[in-house]
C-alpha cells in the first residue's frame, strides 16, 4: 500500500512522519509539502516529495495536488497520514485523494507501533 502524508509544520510533526516510513511497510511513500520541505527532509530512495504551493487558494491547492498525484497509486486505497501541516492542506489533499477514486486508510504511529485509526 502507498503512504501520502503532508509534511509542513509543527512541532516534532517530521520526526512522526520520519517513523512512520521507517516502521510502516509501504509500498511507495508521497510526501506533500513545500519548498523547504523538499529542500530539507532526508528521504529515501522509496520516498517522493511532492512541493506545492501551501499558500494558494483551498481549490487551487486540491487542484495542483490532484494533477500531482493523478497516475501515482496502483491499487484502491491509499493509507494516509495528518499529523504534521494544517487543517487546510489537510482538506486539499482528501479532496484531492477523492477527487481520484481512492479510499483513504488513515494511519498514525502509536504506542503500538504503525496502526489504522
Amino acid at each position: 500500500m502507498e503512504l501520502v502524508a503532508c509534511l509542513s509544520t509543527g512541532k516534532g510533526t517530521w520526526g512522526h512522519v520520519n517513523r512512520l516510513i521507517t516502521d510502516g511497510k509501504w509500498d511507495k511513500i508521497i510526501l506533500i509539502t513545500n519548498e523547504y520541505g523538499k529542500e530539507n527532509f532526508s528521504k529515501d530512495n522509496n520516498t517522493e516529495l511532492i512541493s506545492v504551493n501551501m499558500n494558494q487558494g483551498l481549490i487551487e491547492l486540491r487542484e495542483e495536488i490532484f494533477s500531482n498525484l493523478k497516475g501515482k497509486f496502483n491499487g484502491t486505497e491509499v493509507a494516509v497520514n495528518f499529523i504534521s501541516g494544517a487543517g487546510r492542506e489537510h482538506m486539499a489533499l482528501v479532496s484531492a485523494l477523492l477527487k481520484l477514486g481512492v479510499g483513504i486508510r488513515l494511519m498514525a504511529l502509536t504506542k503500538n507501533g504503525v496502526e489504522e485509526v
